[in-house]
């Protein structure tokens, strides 16, 4: 009797661990399936808000490269006009804008500086050999636009600059890295954009930037409680799997590459429990950018040869297609602007901005 209540008792046993190993597989093979769905969510989401930084920067570069007075200022050789004018843009927008750290710059068509708008002395300075991206512009003119190394690494827009069929030169319109990082901070995730070593020799600026991994530190602005963390991560097998989930955290890793489909380094993100519990909660259905694609991207240059519409001039188009996207507390001021652009619009212009036509097709409709 004894004998079969040891064997009774050994068979429960084995049975119950094959439950508990089974349980536990399940789980944790749960947790896995969660966790790398998981990334590909804040991925796509994370791609489609680097889309939107591109397009946006593209679209306001296109405008800003129609400006009559500019155009003078480079047929006339006046670099301290064009000085005094990229002055005054940045200034404005850093004024009303969310657009804090931008710069503008304009170029020759030999990349010789013109003018920049952060600072005087650079006039004539050759840019051309420490700027790889900008050599494909010397046989293909078209407007471009992406992470590109120079001195810094920073989101770039380069857009040649026209008189009718004549080449004047080129409008480069630089947004810093730090305010794509903050968005993405606003929304629970922690971002280190890491350039490639070797790209140190043409971007001195960041000699001084902290390593990772093989890496520099490109933002500079970033979450400096967070570097000894990373610093201990298993990056092989962060590299072969995309992710990696430790001590209560999601870290993911994501290419980086230049305008021209060139891998310069990677881009990290993590994530926190509460950041990753919040994320599933309220963004696993959609989007916290507004997405924009590589199809958007190429329609903006499509337009490039007609970049007013029916607005007079490439400013205007521009500041009316910026206003519904600011913050109530940033449009009041250009509102002002607009209505005062506005009121310079006879009533058919009016209703081709409206119709979206162009202004040699007949339209018929009363403006009150």
């Amino acid at each position: 009797m004894k004998q079969y209540s040891k064997i009774y008792l050994w068979l429960t046993f084995s049975v119950l661990a094959v439950l508990m190993a089974s349980v536990f597989f399940f789980f944790a093979k749960s947790e896995k399936a969660r966790l790398a769905m998981l990334s590909d969510h804040v991925v796509s989401n994370f791609n489609a808000g680097l889309a939107y930084e591109m397009s946006d920067l593209l679209s306001f570069s296109l405008a800003l490269a129609e400006d009559g007075d500019l155009k003078n200022a480079l047929t006339s050789d006046n670099e301290a006009k064009g000085y005094e004018i990229l002055t005054q843009i940045t200034q404005r927008f850093r004024k009303y804008t969310h657009l804090k750290s931008l710069r503008i710059q304009v170029l020759t068509v030999d990349f010789f500086i013109f003018a920049r708008s952060w600072n005087k002395g650079y006039e004539g300075m050759p840019i051309w050999w420490f700027r790889d991206d900008l050599r494909k512009l010397e046989t293909n003119k078209k407007p471009k636009v992406g992470m590109e190394v120079g001195r810094l690494l920073t989101f770039k827009a380069t857009i040649p600059i026209y008189s009718g069929k004549k080449l004047l030169g080129y409008l480069e319109v630089i947004k810093f890295v730090d305010e794509f990082t903050k968005k993405l901070s606003r929304k629970g995730i922690d971002l280190f954009v890491l350039m490639d070593e070797k790209y140190l020799e043409q971007a001195e600026l960041m000699k001084d930037f902290p390593f990772l991994h093989d890496h520099v530190v490109a933002n500079q602005i970033y979450n400096e409680s967070l570097m000894q963390k990373v610093s201990a991560l298993d990056w092989k097998k962060l590299k072969e799997n995309s992710y990696l989930y430790k001590k209560s955290r999601l870290y993911i890793l994501e290419p980086m590459y230049n305008g021209e489909n060139k891998k310069i380094g990677e881009y990290l993100l993590t994530l926190s429990r509460k950041a990753l519990e919040e994320y599933e909660k309220n963004n696993h259905e959609r989007s916290f950018f507004t997405q924009f694609s590589d199809e958007d991207i190429e329609q903006v240059v499509t337009n490039w040869k007609q970049p007013y519409g029916s607005f007079k001039s490439g400013y205007d188009k521009d500041l009316i297609a910026l206003l519904p996207k600011l913050k109530k507390e940033d449009k009041a001021a250009l509102e002002t602007e607009a209505k005062e652009i506005l009121r310079k619009y006879s009533k058919e212009e009016l209703i081709d901005i409206i119709l979206q036509n162009k202004h040699n097709e007949k339209k018929i409709g009363v403006v009150k």
